[in-house]
């Protein structure tokens, strides 16, 4: 696999808000990134990162469990900022160089995010899970299953980084600045 560090969450994040504040606090936030020689701009890298072959296998099961179906022409749209929806999830925020996106139930986040380099562009790929309150006062506390399926998830966010990277070059060659 491609060089995927987890990383800190840049201060101007996005995804900040959702970053734990003390150890004793549920949510669940991470962060990587790596680098390519090539320029790229956001659109670049949503619509890379969404129509690879990994990310097309968890639209199929979105399409299939969930009653969310999505396809390339809409990966399009939300990287031109003509929709606001892609399959399971909703924009959030968006800036010119981050994304960040909420599932239809708001239990999670994905955040996309480039920094152009003198040397290329850095992608980053985050998320939170944001567990819900139990009951108005009460403390929040993740789902046993989203706590099954932490470790699953450490790894595919990294497989869905290095995908997006490939991706991204493939589509646009690495075409400087």
């Amino acid at each position: 696999m491609l060089f995927i560090a987890p990383c800190p969450l840049p201060e101007h994040s996005l995804l900040q808000k959702y970053a734990s504040v003390s150890p004793s606090d549920p949510s669940y936030t991470d962060s990587y990134s790596t680098t390519t020689k090539g320029s790229f701009a956001l659109s670049d890298y949503v619509y890379a990162f969404y129509t690879t072959a990994l990310f097309k296998t968890e639209r199929f099961i979105l399409t299939h469990t969930v009653k969310k179906p999505s396809d390339d022409v809409q990966a399009r749209q939300l990287a031109d900022c003509e929709t606001e929806a892609f399959a399971a999830w909703t924009v959030e925020a968006r800036t010119h160089d981050q994304l960040l996106m909420c599932d239809f139930v708001g239990a999670t986040r994905s955040w996309l995010m480039v920094e152009s380099l003198s040397s290329g562009t850095r992608l980053y790929f985050g998320s939170a899970v944001v567990p819900k309150k139990t009951e108005p006062g009460g403390t929040a506390k993740r789902s046993p299953l989203m706590q099954a399926l932490t470790p699953f998830h450490l790894v595919y966010s990294r497989a869905l980084l290095a995908a997006a990277k490939q991706r991204i070059e493939s589509l646009y060659g690495k075409r400087s600045k």
